[in-house]
């Protein structure tokens, strides 16, 4: 008589059962990726590439993309306001990423310090970073009003006159880039103090008995410690300035002029506007060329000074 549930037991020791159930495939766990994977390449992957393929089309939605190879390219390179939107946008991020780094230090210093009320001042300098860019547009608009803002309003008690934040090309630039610090504050000012709290607290008493001042104790021991987030910082810092839009169009529309216009201003009005959807990609294949550029620069050079 032969026993069914030893023959059963053995063939399932075999090599061949054991090979089959190591190579068996868990689809329920592609399943459950599927449900990311999916909307992550047709929301983000296939209109990246169908961008890149209409940058080398003449197209303005109506019919089809007719391909012109890199006359969108030439184009660009000879567009004035091209020029104008990457040069204000250098100007933004010489004024916003060292605002955002260095004030966004300054306050987790001080919240990690524990002086009496940097509990609430935690909730301050990250509350902005939770508000829509068109409500921070809004709000610094009528901040920075040339009469009647509150901004001008108390800097005439120090004897200036009223400045044109938002009215004139010399201020512009500045205007916006105040109220994109005071909105990009909050991220920066998180990870700073994240990486903070994470020193030992040995190393800065170490260097404490040894001697060292506050300013010392900062720039021997605790700055070191954050170089990796201040490249972070900076690295996202650069790829939102150059990137900014929504305070562009709230508070200024581009203007005036377009002294304040920048990359992805010039590329939503060249689309929407006057619907060279093609032209417009050229552009902005353009900008991540350079975004790509510039990150993969930054992070070089913060890793060759470290």
């Amino acid at each position: 008589m032969v026993d069914h549930s030893t023959s059963q037991a053995t063939l399932a020791h075999t090599p061949a059962a054991a090979e089959a159930e190591r190579h068996a495939t868990d689809w329920i766990g592609y399943a459950f990726v599927g449900f990311f994977a999916l909307p992550f390449f047709l929301f983000n992957i296939l209109p990246v590439l169908f961008g890149a393929y209409v940058a080398f089309t003449k197209w303005s939605i109506i019919g089809k993309p007719r391909w012109v190879g890199f006359d969108n390219f030439t184009a660009a390179f000879a567009d004035h306001w091209v020029a104008v939107a990457f040069k204000n946008v250098l100007f933004y991020g010489a004024i916003i990423v060292p605002g955002v780094t260095v004030l966004g230090l300054v306050f987790a210093l001080f919240v990690n310090q524990r002086y009496p009320l940097s509990s609430l001042a935690r909730t301050l300098f990250f509350a902005p970073n939770v508000v829509s860019a068109t409500v921070i547009g809004l709000v610094w608009v009528w901040l920075l009003d040339t009469q009647f803002g509150l901004i001008n309003h108390y800097i005439s008690y120090l004897g200036f006159g009223q400045i044109p934040w938002l009215t004139s090309p010399d201020w512009s630039l500045v205007g916006v880039s105040i109220a994109s610090i005071w909105w990009d504050l909050g991220l920066a000012f998180v990870l700073f103090l994240a990486a903070l709290q994470d020193i030992p607290r040995d190393i800065t008493e170490a260097a404490t008995v040894d001697g060292a001042n506050r300013f010392q104790r900062f720039w021997f021991v605790i700055l070191p410690h954050l170089r990796p987030v201040i490249s972070m910082v900076i690295t996202l810092q650069l790829i939102s300035t150059l990137r900014i839009f929504s305070q562009v169009y709230v508070m200024t529309n581009g203007g005036p002029a377009g002294a304040s216009s920048s990359p992805i201003y010039y590329i939503y009005n060249t689309a929407i506007q006057r619907q060279l959807f093609g032209y417009a990609s050229a552009i902005g294949l353009l900008l991540f060329v350079v975004i790509l550029a510039v990150t993969i620069a930054q992070r070089f050079a913060i890793r060759e000074r470290a």
